[in-house]
């Protein structure tokens, strides 16, 4: 079960309290659920009794009670606690890490999109100079003041919204002398000042390093550029990219094991603790969707980054863990399909959300 589904389901038990005549409220257009802020409290929590309680003119625990009773047994979910003035928090079902792997594998590089731009994929960076001879493929608004930044994250901007199904963004302000625009086309002139601010920049990192120097910061922070690129693990551009490269790796390796990735249960972590490495790294894939859609709504590429940073670091930690592929003398067992399964689901996360910055995704380094 993802957050949306889960939010879905608490919307419903919202829906038929109010329609049974329990609770006397309008029904939200959406309920939130996210990670609980400290572990022992469940996969998921919400605060919505809380945001109901005073239009109910009820105690919020009293609220929260209402909808427990009726989430429990809901497909999905294992458990549903009240705690402290009236979270609700939700500890999924056994199958619930399968059905996330299975469905990011089966949506692949759709898997975070919605809308008719998902279906035919996210579109690539566009040329770093255009000019009125040499049209960009993708529409977008550059904001001139911040030059090079500015233009970087209009482009990432303008993937992120097809994927959260905003469709492509409207080109009227594009600024600068040759300044022009289509709606819904496919053509646009941007502030010359800002094609050359990047194209020195890529001449001096590389378009990935570049890119993420620019998108990483929010917007509130200033741009820190290196002196160079750094190939190594202190680099976080590098370190998403050396995820991935890892997993594609870990695939490689099984198939010459004879062996290839089946959602299922990825047993205990090396030592038999329950590792929180899993759950982190469970909740980062189960959260990517949601977080490309606030990406886009706040206009927020800087998101994206982070989320990947995340889980990229989720990812590592959960591989010393629990091991993908048998060690030594080992034959492959049914755990280690799982874990290959849920390493090959963290590499979807992983490129989809470099694809949405404009950063490759190398299989190899």
């Amino acid at each position: 079960m993802t957050p949306a589904e889960l939010s879905r389901t608490v919307l419903r038990s919202v829906r038929g309290a109010v329609e049974e005549q329990e609770l006397s409220v309008p029904v939200p257009a959406r309920i939130v659920v996210q990670p609980p802020p400290r572990p022992g409290c469940g996969d998921y929590a919400s605060n919505v009794a809380l945001q109901l309680a005073q239009q109910a003119g009820r105690p919020a625990r009293e609220v929260a009670e209402i909808l427990r009773k009726r989430l429990v047994g809901s497909a999905g979910i294992a458990r549903v606690e009240i705690a402290g003035p009236g979270f609700l928090n939700f500890t999924l079902g056994d199958g619930a890490q399968v059905a996330l792997v299975r469905d990011v594998l089966a949506q692949g590089a759709v898997y975070g999109e919605r809308g008719a731009g998902g279906r035919g994929g996210v579109p690539g960076p566009s040329p770093v100079r255009t000019s009125a001879r040499e049209p960009a493929r993708v529409p977008v608004r550059v904001p001139s003041p911040d030059g090079a930044r500015g233009l970087a994250v209009a482009e990432a901007l303008g993937r992120i919204r097809v994927a959260a199904g905003e469709g492509l963004p409207d080109t009227a302000g594009a600024v600068g002398p040759d300044a022009a625009g289509a709606v819904g086309g496919d053509a646009y002139v941007v502030d010359e000042r800002a094609a050359d601010e990047l194209a020195v920049l890529v001449a001096r990192l590389g378009a990935d390093e570049a890119r993420w120097v620019l998108l990483r910061p929010a917007a509130h922070d200033p741009v820190r550029v290196p002196e160079r690129p750094v190939q190594r693990e202190s680099n976080p551009r590098f370190r998403v990219q050396y995820a991935y490269a890892r997993v594609r790796a870990l695939v490689r390796n099984a198939a010459e094991l004879g062996f290839e990735g089946r959602p299922g249960d990825v047993g205990q972590a090396l030592g038999g603790s329950a590792a929180q490495s899993l759950q982190a790294l469970l909740t980062l894939l189960a959260t990517y969707p949601s977080g490309i859609e606030v990406a886009a709504r706040l206009r927020a590429p800087d998101r994206v980054a982070r989320h990947l940073e995340a889980t990229a670091d989720a990812f590592f930690r959960w591989h010393d863990d629990f091991p993908p592929l048998p060690v030594g003398e080992q034959k492959p067992l049914a755990v280690h399909r799982a874990r290959l399964a849920l390493a090959e689901a963290s590499g979807t996360v992983l490129v989809n959300g470099l694809r949405l910055l404009g950063i490759s995704a190398p299989e190899y380094l």
